[in-house]
């Protein structure tokens, strides 16, 4: 695989492109495993895919007119999915971290006035240019490791004009960088100061006519909330969710991750997107979402950035037939991850997850787990031509290394990204 002779589709998505001589990760349903083909071939046009399979198959009429691309026997998987972070934000809280390393634990923290309430006035001192600015090294860092698709969550406003501003800055990064953005509002992520012991008002004053104002903006993709004993309980959120419900517009959750409230159970019972973190989730609540089609999404940064003992049940969730994602919950205090590379590591050395479940996790199921499965996240015709391209000899070694990105080309709706 020596050279480098890849020149991508610069002419532009409207190009059709032929990746040729490639090993394709395809992570099709309908295959087993990560949906392998040894030499395999892509064909894409105005940013779709056209065709995805052995090359032996690809029709004559599409190898016409096309630029082709010879990949050297490198393998493909699609472009990688981060399908919950928090990436917006102002300030950082490095003190915060000094403070759990001197033996302070993540809730003792939150209550004397660190954890999300500490972010909030760095967040709502910046302008929406500036929450861009700050967000832009952390988003492009991602983008190195072939990240095609991205949800940003708002949260560190608790009032309504700053938890617009991150929404419009979670908006504005999908149109300065070649990603797709989706946002999730979280007004109901912390209590501010002025409303402590007062969540129900809280919610009566920011967070419910917020949404509605985020929605009538377009800038609200899903409905995010923090269920748990320093936040909000289940019927609070439940709250939220029905409007969320009335607004038409879908949900998921924070649950499970300190203590289990019931947390996962509320979201499944509305058909949520996704319940995310849960390491106190038990049986009943791991059912539930598999009834449901609700994603876990696993974060291990998170877990290991807090010293957490509890680990998610994976097991469980296998058993239960629950789909199983993973992200970098990219924030500022409790997981200032910025590779989903190294988050795939870390979900099989510490949740103990297979290779073949961290690939998915970071693709297939972060798709699904957005909602958009039909868009993104397997290599298929019909769907965008969202591709990573990587100098490796089996797909484990995304998994294996750390620290170390194997990224050799970056294909976002059919273009080559130059990192």
């Amino acid at each position: 695989m020596s050279g480098n002779k890849f020149s991508g589709s610069s002419r532009g998505s409207s190009t059709r492109s032929l990746w040729r001589n490639a090993r394709l990760a395809t992570l099709r349903e309908d295959l087993s495993g990560l949906g392998i083909v040894e030499k395999g071939a892509i064909v894409s046009e105005g940013g779709r895919i056209l065709f995805a399979g052995p090359e032996g198959e690809l029709p004559s009429s599409l190898i016409e007119t096309a630029e082709i691309i010879d990949l050297e026997g490198r393998w493909v998987t699609p472009g990688l999915v981060d399908c919950h972070t928090h990436i917006v934000y102002g300030g950082n809280r490095a003190r915060e971290f000094e403070m759990r390393l001197e033996g302070a634990t993540y809730e003792e923290i939150a209550r004397t006035g660190g954890g999300i309430v500490s972010s909030v006035k760095a967040t709502n001192a910046l302008s929406v240019e500036g929450l861009v600015e700050a967000a832009l090294p952390r988003l492009d860092t991602l983008l190195s490791e072939g990240v095609t698709t991205i949800e940003i969550k708002s949260g560190y406003g608790l009032n309504i004009e700053a938890e617009l501003r991150m929404l419009r800055a979670a908006r504005a990064l999908g149109t300065v960088r070649p990603v797709r953005v989706v946002t999730s509002y979280l007004g109901a992520h912390a209590t501010p100061v002025e409303y402590k012991g007062r969540n129900q008002d809280y919610i009566s004053d920011v967070v419910l006519p917020g949404l509605e104002q985020a929605h009538a903006e377009g800038l609200v993709d899903a409905v995010d909330g923090f269920c748990e004993g320093i936040a909000f309980s289940v019927n609070e959120i439940g709250r939220v969710f029905d409007k969320a419900r009335s607004l038409g517009i879908p949900v998921k959750l924070h649950a499970e991750q300190l203590s289990n409230l019931g947390g996962a159970k509320l979201a499944a019972s509305y058909g949520a997107l996704s319940a995310d973190h849960l390491e106190y989730l038990d049986e009943d609540g791991a059912r539930a979402m598999a009834a449901a089609g609700t994603v876990a999404v696993l974060l291990p940064g998170a877990f290991y950035a807090i010293n957490e003992k509890q680990k998610p049940p994976v097991q469980a969730l296998r058993q239960a037939g629950v789909h199983i994602a993973v992200a970098t919950d990219c924030n500022p205090g409790t997981s200032p991850l910025t590779s989903l590379l190294l988050t795939m590591n870390m979900s099989a050395t510490l949740f103990g997850l297979t290779v073949e479940e961290c690939i998915a996790g970071a693709t297939r199921e972060g798709a699904r787990a957005l909602g958009l499965l039909g868009e993104t996240g397997t290599i298929e015709a019909g769907k965008s031509a969202d591709l990573a391209i990587w100098n490796i000899e089996s797909p484990a070694e995304l998994v294996y290394r750390i620290g170390f990105n194997p990224l050799y080309a970056h294909i976002f709706k059919g273009q080559r990204i130059n990192r």
